[in-house]
């Protein structure tokens, strides 16, 4: 037999070093995943807390009322319909560049350029904007709406459009929460995680088969909320102020506005309401029911 004549390893202990080192790796690498997504999902509801801040000083400065989209109702007269509660922003709050609280560490990236062209694929993981006034020019020509900001605005969180204190022409609003101050608040989502700066979901609203699909909402507005950033989670600020990680399909259960069906056929409590044609999405679907 050969003896090893200096120090070294053999070529055996050499791969059972190497076989040792790659188990742990196996072992630690999901652990480090999950912590590096774990500060990231801290990170972002210590955002939609600020949020919440934000949204109580402006209410405080508006006898307790929130965004009104007040920009739209001379939009409205020339034949654009929204609420552009953006523009109600100070100047200080509209500047993303300069303020954190608009991105969640898992969405950083604007799906359009300042001016309008697009910056690549959308995905769970996009930003919205960049809205400026060069990029919504041909859109909204001649509308005057407030400036946008220096560097336009751009996110990756939206407000529930049924918190909005909204007024149109002619128009009643009578689902609206107006205010923050409502009994229940606890249930009621305030901020979200979303792929649009608002929405206004309804019970009804499937989940959309593709975020290009919930961009465009051709199935609704619970699509711009519904986005798998966490795996399966999303995270949410209530009206009450506290903020939890959400389910991703806990959302259909979630009281949006004063009538909102809460056992509506996407939850548990009204499964019984779903025909053969209500299927979730393959992306969705296997994460758990509410």
């Amino acid at each position: 037999m050969s003896k090893r004549t200096g120090p070294g390893f053999t070529l055996v202990e050499l791969l059972v070093v190497i076989s040792i080192i790659a188990l742990l790796m196996a072992i630690l690498l999901p652990a480090l995943g999950k912590a590096r997504e774990q500060a990231k999902m801290i990170a972002c509801l210590s955002n939609l807390k600020q949020w919440g801040v934000v949204a109580a000083t402006f209410a405080e400065g508006n006898n307790g009322y929130l965004w009104s989209g007040g920009a739209n109702q001379y939009a409205t007269t020339k034949g654009y319909t929204g609420f552009w509660w953006l523009s109600e922003l100070k100047v200080k709050d509209q500047d993303w560049k300069n303020n954190k609280i608009w991105f969640c560490p898992s969405a950083k990236k604007p799906i359009y350029n300042e001016d309008g062209s697009s910056s690549g694929a959308i995905s769970h993981f996009s930003a919205w904007g960049i809205e400026s006034q060069a990029s919504l020019k041909d859109t909204l020509t001649n509308l005057q709406l407030p400036q946008l900001g220096q560097n336009g605005i751009s996110g990756s969180y939206g407000i529930n459009g049924y918190a909005l204190n909204r007024h149109s022409p002619g128009v009643s609003f009578p689902n609206d929460w107006r205010t923050l101050d409502i009994k229940g608040g606890s249930d009621i989502p305030l901020f979200l995680e979303a792929i649009r700066y608002d929405g206004w979901p309804i019970a009804t609203d499937p989940a959309p088969a593709d975020v290009s699909t919930a961009w465009n909402g051709t199935t609704g507005d619970m699509g711009r909320y519904a986005l798998n950033r966490h795996r399966g989670f999303t995270d949410v600020l209530f009206f009450d102020g506290h903020v939890r990680k959400v389910g991703v399909k806990e959302l259909w259960t979630l009281k949006w506005h004063r009538t909102f069906d809460t056992a509506n056929k996407w939850t548990k409590a009204g499964i019984a309401k779903k025909t053969s044609s209500d299927k979730w999405p393959n992306w969705i679907i296997g994460y758990p029911d509410y």
